[in-house]
């Protein structure tokens, strides 16, 4: 009896530190949660030998498994290269991803076949779970000539994912984009870091497109592009507590360049901090662009810090002054709201409102937005706002203290917020998405 009760304990014992090496997923899943370790496939932790037939074989068992499961990625760095996990899986269920090392990119461009390093594609139920201060992606962007290339790989590609969750890794030195929802739904994005030199191009960090019901909270993105990008097709996108610098801000589009894009609406932008960055708070649209709206967004606690443009609307965005003979954007701006906007900016006029004169920006109001450009000898001065193309009324509310664009031509004064009209507005840098 007693031999029993040994043999019993260590069995119990050693499925303890199963549970350990993912004890931040077995939680969710249950004791009979079964687990496919990369490594009992043949990946080798050694950042040297290639692993992605490994982690192919363990996740085509995972996903075929009919019970729950959980595909482990163990301590170590693995040299993968381009892989994609397709479902749909058993019973409709994604395994539960849970990544504790590192998975390292190839360096060289000549190995990619396609424009997308790791690809998540066509799953119900993703739950893709690092463990904090271990688990991350190198995508070795670093060792790429960015004038050699038109194209960059993303680095983790989300296509057709719903009811998911990601959180909890970091992701840097990426080639091109590091995160890409597209045709995704339902999905909490949590806990992550990324970050890539301020000098990349187009190295956003969070890109969502034709997607509904994204929220990103409590990350932290340093990169050479839109810390986060909304492009067309987009619906309830909520974005909070996000630490964004340096980088090009959070943007809403480019918007208006293809025909059939889709509308924009519902974006909440709330308590964020965004810093040393070229942009803030960015909605952009083409020139001569197809007809579309982007309605209810909102921009809500925002402190900025030594930011060049704070809020800008650019409905004449075209990088590298590449549009031939421009045309009104066609693409309507409604319900626009920026509400308790504080800090500091470089320019001395850094808030643009420049709207399309073919199709008026519609109900754009500021609330409480303070704001001040530090000069060199140390003196703060207010913000200006700058007021271009047609805009629909523009009033004052002496009780709430808000401003609300409607027409051009009028100059205001609410607190330490100057209006103004005429051509002082800063020029943003662009991007090219």
């Amino acid at each position: 009896m007693v031999e029993f009760n040994l043999h019993l304990s260590a069995s119990y014992l050693a499925l303890s530190l199963i549970c350990i090496s993912a004890q931040f997923l077995i939680s969710r899943c249950g004791n009979q949660s079964t687990i496919f370790d990369v490594t009992k496939y043949g990946a080798i932790a050694d950042g040297k030998t290639d692993s992605s037939f490994a982690f192919l074989a363990a996740w085509e068992e995972a996903c075929g498994y009919e019970g729950k499961s959980i595909l482990v990625v163990p301590g170590g760095t693995f040299f993968v290269r381009q892989v994609k996990f397709r479902g749909p899986c058993c019973n409709n269920r994604s395994p539960v991803i849970a990544i504790k090392g590192t998975l390292k990119a190839p360096s060289s461009s000549d190995t990619f076949s396609s424009y997308t390093w790791i690809t998540f594609q066509r799953l119900n139920a993703l739950h893709l779970i690092g463990h904090s201060g271990t688990s991350s992606f190198d995508a070795r962007g670093e060792s790429w000539s960015k004038n050699k290339h038109n194209n960059y790989p993303t680095s983790l590609k989300f296509e057709e994912v719903s009811k998911g969750e990601i959180r909890n890794f970091s992701i840097f030195n990426d080639k091109g984009f590091h995160i890409n929802f597209s045709g995704s739904r339902d999905i909490n994005v949590s806990g992550l870091i990324i970050t890539s030199p301020p000098n990349g191009p187009n190295t956003d960090g969070i890109h969502i497109g034709n997607s509904a019901n994204i929220n990103i909270t409590s990350s932290i993105i340093a990169v050479g592009d839109d810390c986060i990008s909304v492009g067309p097709n987009n619906t309830n996108i909520y974005v909070h507590n996000v630490t964004c610098g340096p980088g090009h801000g959070i943007s809403i589009g480019s918007l208006g360049k293809y025909p059939n894009e889709g509308n924009v609406d519902g974006v909440t932008v709330r308590n964020c901090t965004i810093h040393g960055t070229n942009n803030g708070l960015r909605i952009k649209t083409w020139p001569t662009s197809y007809n579309s709206t982007a309605s209810n967004m909102m921009f809500e606690d925002i402190v900025m810090i030594n930011v060049s443009n704070p809020i800008i609307v650019d409905q004449q965005y075209c990088p590298h002054h590449a549009c031939l003979n421009p045309q009104p954007s066609l693409v309507k701006l409604r319900n626009v709201h920026f509400k308790n906007i504080t800090g500091t900016c470089k320019s001395k006029c850094s808030i643009t409102l420049n709207c399309s004169s073919g199709v008026p920006c519609e109900n754009v109001d500021l609330f409480n937005v303070n704001l001040n450009y530090k000069t060199s000898n140390g003196i703060q001065l207010p913000a200006k706002l700058n007021v271009n193309g047609s805009v629909i009324g523009l009033e004052e509310d002496s009780v709430h203290g808000y401003v609300v664009i409607k027409t051009v031509y009028r100059i205001a004064r609410k607190g330490n917020l100057i209006l103004c009209t005429g051509n002082q507005a800063p020029k943003a840098k662009s991007s090219t998405i």
